[in-house]
Order: structure tokens, then C-alpha cells, then sequence
């Protein structure tokens, strides 16, 4: 049976997201080569750099985007090759499918933000970002808000601030410097787009530097 790229796997030197199937682990991949059910990728690790974040014998799901939507391709790590270019082995293990939303990726970025709790307004630096929602740094002062807390962030793109509205997940306090985990409320679809773009720049000026 003829596979067509694009439908039944994801086209070679394009970009593919890979999900670890039970985990909210999901990371971005340049597709190198596509071969009788196997897909060799470049994963960009982001802040799992450090941990192995699939083993051989994993279950995952790869997932890339078409004119038509999002396609979900299930498979298995077949090979972890580890060093200055980190590759994956991916085995297909399933037909492709019309894929859900896929899973928000995280990638380290720097950018101000401020947070507005009421009549309190904190300022700071992002850690990561992810189209879901930010890990940031703050200047904290006074008692800090408690997880379940909402705000209003304001977060310093580039290309000019998102404004939106977010969730306290967990936060740890260090003395005068507060770290919270917010997540996105109610965000709106462009603005999820437009930090998807973002992170995935970002993502591949990562890879870059790793290959040089």
C-alpha cells in the first residue's frame, strides 16, 4: 500500500510534536527520514535536556499539522541515541488519524510579564512558556496569593504584549522572589497561536545552538 507523506506519516525535514503517551511530556522534532514504518527524529528537549525523557519500549504518539488539520500517528521508541545530536527511533505501531488539539509544549523563554491581583500588580520574568500557560519569576512582597488565585497577566512579546487572564497552579516563595506556575484561562485561540509560533522559534534557535 502506498504511504502518502503528509496523510499516513509526517514529511521528512518538517516539524512533528512527539507526546509521551500517559504523560504530559511533549516535545518538538525536525523529521529526518521516514522508511518502511520507521521515523527517525531530532528532538529539541527543552528543559527535560538533562533526562532521558523516552526510553526504548515507550509509547508515544507523534503528531504534525496538515492544510486539513492535525494528524495523530501512534508508535514506539525504537532507539535512543544519545550525545551532541540527540536522534529517535520511532516504530509504527498504527494507521495515522485526524488528531486532537495536540499536547502544549513547553520551551525555556525569557520575557517580562506582569501579574495583577486586584489592586496588587507584580512584575517579573517568564521561565518557560507553553500555548497552556507559564512558569515566572516575581518580585513578591506582602503575603503571597494562593494557589487557585486568577490574575490578569500582561506578558511582553517581541512583537508587543498578550494580554490574558491566568490561574495560580502552584506557587514557592524565596524570600522576597515568588515562582509561580500559572495556567491560561480562557485564552483566546489567536493568542494560543501566536504563542505556539513563539515557543517553537524558540525551540529551533535551541536546536541550533546544541548543533553548532
Amino acid at each position: 500500500m502506498t504511504s502518502v507523506p503528509g496523510v499516513d506519516h509526517p514529511v521528512e525535514q518538517t516539524e512533528a510534536e512527539i507526546r509521551l503517551v500517559g504523560s504530559d511530556v511533549a516535545v518538538t522534532a525536525r523529521v529526518e527520514v521516514v522508511h518502511a514504518g520507521v521515523i527517525s527524529v531530532r528532538p529539541s528537549a527543552g528543559e527535560y535536556v538533562e533526562n532521558s525523557v523516552v526510553r526504548v519500549g515507550d509509547v508515544v504518539e507523534v503528531f504534525w499539522t496538515t492544510d486539513a488539520g492535525h494528524r495523530a500517528l501512534p508508535a514506539e521508541v525504537l532507539d535512543v541515541q544519545q550525545g551532541a545530536v540527540v536522534r529517535w527511533r520511532l516504530r509504527v505501531t498504527g494507521p495515522a488519524e485526524h488528531g486532537q488539539r495536540r499536547a502544549a509544549v513547553r520551551s525555556r523563554l525569557v520575557l517580562p510579564v506582569e501579574a495583577r491581583f486586584g489592586v496588587v500588580e507584580l512584575s517579573g520574568q517568564t521561565v518557560d512558556v507553553s500555548e497552556a500557560g507559564l512558569r515566572a519569576q516575581f518580585e513578591g512582597f506582602g503575603i503571597a496569593p494562593d494557589a487557585g488565585t486568577t490574575c490578569g497577566l500582561s506578558i511582553a512579546f517581541e512583537d508587543g504584549p498578550l494580554v490574558t487572564r491566568g490561574e495560580i497552579i502552584r506557587i514557592q516563595t524565596r524570600v522576597t522572589r515568588w515562582v509561580m506556575s500559572i495556567r491560561f484561562v480562557d485564552i483566546a485561540e489567536k493568542d494560543q497561536d501566536r504563542i505556539r509560533r513563539r515557543v517553537f522559534q524558540a525551540l529551533r534557535e535551541e536546536r541550533a545552538r546544541l548543533a553548532e
